[in-house]
Parts: structure tokens; C-alpha cells; sequence
């Protein structure tokens, strides 16, 4: 592999502006086609195999249009100034309800001035309006005209808003300041690393053109798989983080060839070769870890893992080929527009080389300091709480949370998660006043927390009845949950209850990611650990830098518990408690994290962790090969890399942390987990932790028995072979017991 990137690098430095212009027009290609086809999305949340499924199966057929999953919007009416049976008011309702019955795929509209249609005080109404024959993927457009049907109404005085997850006002938010404060931040740390404006804007050039690229991939990718909504930020946030910091690490190794003298092209291949060896291995981490989501059981979640891979993909592409050609056509000039007062450049390290020469004189100190520091930090996430958040956590202003909040004044709270009740009857029945039918609605009326049940509807079969259901507590309520779970613990002869509803779904998606996160983190942890032996040849290095990264996930979910979960600062994020809430509430609001946001940040985490990890040891193994020494190898491999991959941790902790002020309460989750992890990993792990235990382990560290070193392929990633000249004598490896 160290051949054949060198070759690649200097092919790409001496035809540069070949692959620059490539690159642009692929980029612009994809990102361009994306535009003018769009870039459909799906919240699809099918999960096979479970009872919630078999729910909406059945309701798929049989009850008409619109009761499938998707396929009924409503309208929520306030009027403030009275009650909307008032004769002007009505009047205006009634001119609405007519435009809706003429409007494209709209088969059924139900008024408000219907039993449960509207509130007690006759001010908050709300409008069933069921589509067939409409395009899923335009979920947006569609409840916009729907919405702009009840201009009308709005005219009189009264307050309309539409209660769908997907309406314009949560699907139209623009990620642009995200990213142009993530980009800004990554820039002005490049700066500072490298001390000319030339450089810093070549690994932002960069992951820029790699981010275009995976985008462009994932909008088309939408009309042919069910792309999830959040796939396009997922990847914006990863793809920038690390499409910046590999082109960090090769462009900091350039440098350094270059202030030894070595010609523009040759440092290129020898930069290249051997850091971007690092950079296939990292990246590959990352994708073994995103690919495992596969076995979470959850086709959301593995899709949204396996798209946002793509982001990963681009960024190792570009950074072995673009890169290489950026250096090329710069030359001697990626030292230029130098900036007044900064030395830049950074290549000793000296700090960080005293760093780790101060740890290896007292490891084991350093190693129980280190422990106790990611213990506290860990402590809190014991108090992590799961559960499915709902419009309520929306952003303060959006028209989604306005429903929301209108619906539960209006109706109570669980009217925003109705649970769908579906009843496989054994013998078919003509109507609804049927005895079998009247004790199925009487038994699930009767189960604590139920605040209503509707008119039961029968299928056109007879064999199957459908019950809208609504429980006393919001949809994010984990007794919500524990309804479904009594619901489905009911038995009437014969009868087979299966629940649905968006509640129903996300507690059988809880179960099943409890039941398959063992499965997951095993793989994860497995896999990336056998890269890792490809990689160094070294069994207990691969082990520990598995054990690593899961140490800093512990930081993670304790900051997230702090967060969200305690509401220790979930304010600070943008989480907006409700009006009604006491001031008590309103600082300590604790939000709910959903239950496959922790495997999804695990696989995330533990692939960018990889990262330093994989850059760390190269540059540990690098010294170790040259002189055999494991204590001083560990403080040269400290000193080259710190700067760099503090650097590179700034970066990403800028990037991740300006996604927190994206309006999606996950990304919210995944900005503030990221940015604590990398944090963490890259000051208490890789700057106290990793050099303790490498020098207490000593020369174990690179023991293989002889056995497995004949097995493995030498895939050479430390890159020492990669000048043309005799390499150093390379250490008789430890061989201990074999």
C-alpha cells in the first residue's frame, strides 16, 4: 500500500491541475444535478419484525385512503378572539373545507365541528385532511398548498398552522451559518497552526470540494433509496471534520519534507505514502464502524450510517488525490501570504516532546490521575435518559411546536402521539356496534393512562379493526410507553392486538437497539481492531487503542446526560422549554434522547477516535523503527503528532460545536457528544493516557508471535520504506514465549 499511494501522490503532484479540474467538475456535477433533480428524503422508520410494523402492515389495507403511514395532515385553528362556531368564523372554516375537498390527491376532509374535532372552549379546532396518490417524498410541498388552502381563515382572524413533523418550517431550515461558522473556525485554527493564509485554505478547499461531492451522491441516492432526512447535516458535520484534518496531517508532513530540502514532487509521493497510509486506515475505521449499524436491526439507522459513510468516502479520496495535486501546483508557494506575528509551522513539537518525556519519567501517576479524570467525567452518564422526542422539543418559533402546542391545550398531550390499535379479529363482523368489536374498545378504554378512544372503524374484510387511541401523557413520556406495553397485554378471546403509532414504533425501536447493541459494539470494536493488527503487526497495541476509544465514549455520554438528560445547560444549546414551564423547569429542562442517537454516536465516535489513534502510533512506531527505543519512541511519536492532532481536534470540536445551532434537537445531541469526545480524546487520552500505558507496556507494545507476523501482510502503514534508500535496520521483534 506504501508503494502504490507514493505512486499515486507524485502521479497526482505532477499532473495537479489535472486533478484539480477534475475534482471541480465532478463536484460541481453531482452537486449541481442534486440541485436541479432534488434531493428527496424519507423518515421512513419501518422496523421488520416487530408489532408496531405489523400494525401499520395491516393498516396499509382495507380502511380506506389515508390511513396509511403518511397519509393524513392536519390543520390546527386558533382563534383568540372567540369561539370558531361563531358565524363569521364558521363561515370562514366552512370556505376552507370546501377548497380543500378540490384539491389535488385530497380524498377526505373532516371538520372541525365534529365530536373530538374540536375544544372545550370551542377556540382550537383541527382539520383531518387524507391524501392517496400523493408523492411521499413531497411530504413539504404538499402540506404547504394545503396550508395556503386556508388563507380564508386566516383572513378572519384565526391562527392556522399545520401539525405534521415534516412541514415546510422544519424541513426549509438552511444549515448555511452551521457550516460557514464551522468553516470560519477551522480556518482561523489552520492559520494559527501553520502561520500562512496559503496553507490553512488548502485542507478547506479540500473539504469543502469533498463535502460538495458527497452531498451531490446522497441527493441523487434519494430517488432510488429512502434517504433519511438528517443524512445531508450527518454528513456535512462528519465530512467537514474530517475531510479538514486529513488533509491537516498530509499537508504538516509536506511541510516538514520541504524545510529538509526534499524537491516539491518527491516530498508529495513520500507524504502521501506514508501519512496517507494513516488516512486510508483511519477512514477505514470510521467506515467499519458506520457499516456495523447494519446489525442494530434498524434500516433508518443503517441507512443513515451507511449515507453518511459516503461523506467519509470523498474526504480519503480527495485527500490522496487532491491534495497531492494542490500541492503540486502550489509548490514552494504553499508558504506564502505568510501572516504578521505567527511563526507557524510548528514542525518540533518541542512542548509536546516534553510532554512525553515528562509522562514516561512517571507513568504509573500519570496513568491513575488519567482514570480518576475520565471516571468523573464518565460518572454522569448513569443518569443518560432515552425516549422519542416530539414536536414539543422543536425550536421555540417553528410551526410544528406551535401545533404541538396548540393541540395539547386543546385535546391534552397524548393527542400529538395517538397510538394506533389494530385487532385481528377471528371471525368477520359487519359494523362497528358489533359485541366483539364493543369489548375490544371497552378493554383498551379501560387500561390506565388511556384518555380516549375513538369510534372503532372496520376494515372492508370484517377481519381487522382500527382504534385511534389517546393516552394522558405526551408522545416523549416514557409512560406512554409503558400504555403500549399494557395495550398489548391485552387478550380477548381470539383477538390479536398489534399497536402502531409513532410512540409504539420508537419503544419497539428502543427494544430492539437494547437488544442488538452488544451485537454492534462487539463487531465495532473487533473489526477495528483487526485493522489495526494489519496495520502495526502489534496484537496489544490493536487491543488498546480498541479499549481507548471506549473510554472516551464514557465522556461523551456523560456529557450528554449532563446536557439533555439532567438539563444542566440545555438551554444553552437552544432547548426551549415551554411557556407554562416554572422557572425551576425552565433551567434544569430535561430533554429526552432518542434511542438510536447513543449506538449511532458509538459508531461515529469510535471511527474518529481511530483517527489520532492511528496517526499517533504511526508516528510512535516510525521512531521506534529507527532506534528500537519504546520510552523515547513515545515521546518523539508525541512531539511530531501533538501540535498536528491538536490542531486537528480544534478543528473538528469548532466544527461539531456550530452544529449545536442547527434546529434539530439530534444534531443538537451529536454536536455536543462530538465535540466533548474529541475534546477529550485528543488532550486526557492521547496526551496522558496513550503514552502511559505505551511506555509501562514497553517493548509488548510491538510483540507478535511469530505465527500471526507470518500470517499477516506487511501493508507497511508506518511508511518506512517509502524513500529510495536502504531503511534503517529494523528491531528484532519481541517474541515472548513462542
Amino acid at each position: 500500500m506504501t508503494r502504490f499511494l507514493g505512486r499515486l501522490g507524485g502521479w497526482c503532484a505532477r499532473h495537479g491541475r489535472l486533478v484539480l479540474a477534475l475534482w471541480v467538475v465532478v463536484a460541481a456535477a453531482l452537486m449541481g444535478g442534486s440541485l436541479v433533480l432534488g434531493s428527496p428524503v424519507s423518515n421512513d422508520v419501518t422496523i421488520p419484525g416487530t408489532d408496531a410494523q405489523r400494525a401499520h402492515d395491516l393498516m396499509k389495507t382495507g380502511f380506506g385512503p389515508g390511513y396509511d403511514t403518511g397519509g393524513t395532515v392536519q390543520l390546527v385553528l386558533y382563534s383568540a378572539d372567540g369561539p370558531l362556531v361563531g358565524k363569521s368564523r364558521k363561515k370562514a372554516v366552512e370556505d376552507v373545507l370546501a377548497r380543500l375537498r378540490t384539491m389535488p390527491h385530497v380524498v377526505g376532509v373532516d371538520t372541525p365541528f365534529r365530536r373530538g374535532g374540536i375544544s372545550a372552549n370551542l377556540q382550537i379546532g383541527l382539520i383531518a385532511v387524507r391524501l392517496q396518490g400523493h408523492d411521499g417524498t413531497k411530504v413539504a410541498e404538499n402540506t404547504r398548498a394545503l396550508s395556503k388552502a386556508a388563507d380564508p381563515a386566516r383572513a378572519a382572524g384565526i391562527e392556522v398552522v399545520a401539525a405534521d413533523s415534516s412541514t415546510p418550517a422544519d424541513k426549509d431550515i438552511k444549515t448555511g451559518p452551521s457550516e460557514i461558522i464551522g468553516v470560519v473556525c477551522a480556518l482561523l485554527v489552520l492559520v494559527f497552526a501553520f502561520g500562512t493564509l496559503a496553507a490553512a485554505l488548502v485542507p478547506i478547499f479540500t473539504a469543502l470540494v469533498s463535502v460538495a461531492t458527497g452531498l451531490g451522491v446522497i441527493g441523487l441516492l434519494g430517488h432510488v433509496l429512502d434517504v433519511p432526512k438528517q443524512a445531508g447535516i450527518m454528513a456535512t458535520m462528519i465530512g467537514l471534520g474530517v475531510g479538514i484534518d486529513y488533509a491537516l496531517f498530509l499537508l504538516s508532513r509536506h511541510r516538514r519534507l520541504l524545510a529538509d530540502g526534499v524537491p516539491v514532487v518527491e516530498s508529495v509521493r513520500r507524504t502521501v505514502a506514508s501519512s496517507g497510509g494513516a488516512v486510508v486506515f483511519a477512514g477505514g475505521t470510521v467506515m467499519i464502524a458506520l457499516s456495523a449499524l447494519m446489525l442494530g436491526g434498524f434500516p433508518l439507522l443503517a441507512t443513515l450510517g451507511w449515507i453518511t459513510g459516503i461523506s467519509v468516502v470523498t474526504a480519503v479520496l480527495t485527500s490522496v488525490t487532491l491534495v497531492p495535486a494542490l500541492l503540486g501546483v502550489l509548490g514552494h508557494r504553499i508558504n506564502a501570504l505568510k501572516v504578521p506575528f505567527l511563526r507557524g509551522g510548528g514542525s518540533s513539537g518541542s512542548g509536546w516532546a516534553g510532554l512525553g518525556s515528562w509522562v514516561a519519567r512517571r507513568p504509573w501517576q500519570v496513568l491513575v490521575g488519567s482514570a480518576l479524570a475520565l471516571g468523573l467525567l464518565a460518572a454522569p452518564a448513569l443518569a443518560l435518559k432515552l425516549g422519542p422526542l416530539d414536536d414539543g422539543y422543536g425550536a421555540k418559533d417553528s410551526e410544528p411546536r406551535r401545533a404541538y402546542e396548540l393541540m395539547a391545550a386543546g385535546f391534552g398531550p397524548g393527542i400529538n402521539g395517538p397510538l394506533l390499535v389494530v385487532a385481528e379479529l377471528p371471525a368477520k363482523v359487519a359494523k362497528e356496534k358489533d359485541p366483539v368489536v364493543d369489548r375490544i374498545a371497552r378493554e383498551v378504554g379501560d387500561v390506565d393512562g388511556v384518555a380516549h378512544v375513538a369510534t372503532p372503524k372496520v376494515s372492508s374484510s370484517g377481519r381487522s379493526v382500527l382504534l385511534q387511541v389517546v393516552t394522558e401523557y405526551k408522545p416523549s413520556d416514557p409512560r406512554a410507553s409503558d400504555v403500549v406495553k399494557d395495550i398489548r397485554a391485552i387478550s380477548p378471546p381470539g383477538v390479536s392486538l398489534h399497536v402502531g403509532g409513532k410512540v409504539a414504533a420508537m419503544t419497539d425501536a428502543g427494544t430492539r437497539m437494547s437488544e442488538r447493541t452488544p451485537l454492534v459494539i462487539g463487531v465495532v470494536v473487533l473489526l477495528s481492531a483487526l485493522l489495526l493488527l494489519l496495520a502495526f503487526r502489534a496484537p496489544v497495541v490493536a487491543v488498546k487503542a480498541a479499549v481507548m476509544n471506549l473510554i472516551s465514549l464514557g465522556a461523551a455520554f456523560g456529557a450528554l446526560a449532563l446536557v439533555f438528560s439532567v438539563g444542566l445547560g440545555s438551554r444553552l444549546v437552544g432547548m426551549d422549554a415551554p411557556a407554562s414551564s416554572s422557572y425551576l423547569e425552565t433551567v434544569f429542562f430535561s430533554v429526552p434522547i432518542e434511542s438510536y442517537v447513543p449506538l449511532m454516536l458509538f459508531a461515529v465516535l469510535f471511527g474518529l477516535s481511530m483517527d489520532y489513534e492511528v496517526f499517533l502510533l504511526t508516528a510512535v512506531r516510525q521512531a521506534y523503527l529507527r532506534h528500537g527505543d519504546n520510552a523515547r519512541a513515545v515521546a518523539e511519536g508525541l512531539g511530531s503528532t501533538g501540535r498536528v492532532i491538536t490542531s486537528a481536534a480544534l478543528i473538528m470540536v469548532a466544527v461539531f460545536v456550530a452544529f449545536i445551532a442547527y434546529p434539530d434537537p439530534m444534531v443538537k445531541t451529536f454536536g455536543v457528544g462530538l465535540a466533548v469526545a474529541i475534546a477529550v480524546d485528543a488532550t486526557i487520552i492521547r496526551g496522558f493516557l496513550v503514552p502511559a500505558t505505551m511506555v509501562l507496556l514497553g517493548r509488548l507494545n510491538w510483540w507478535c508471535p511469530r505465527w500471526l507476523d507470518r500470517l499477516l501482510p506487511n501493508l507497511s502503514v508506518e511508511g518506512h520504506e517509502v524513500e529510495e534508500r536502504p531503511a534503517p535496520e529494523r528491531p528484532e521483534p519481541v517474541k515472548l514465549g513462542v
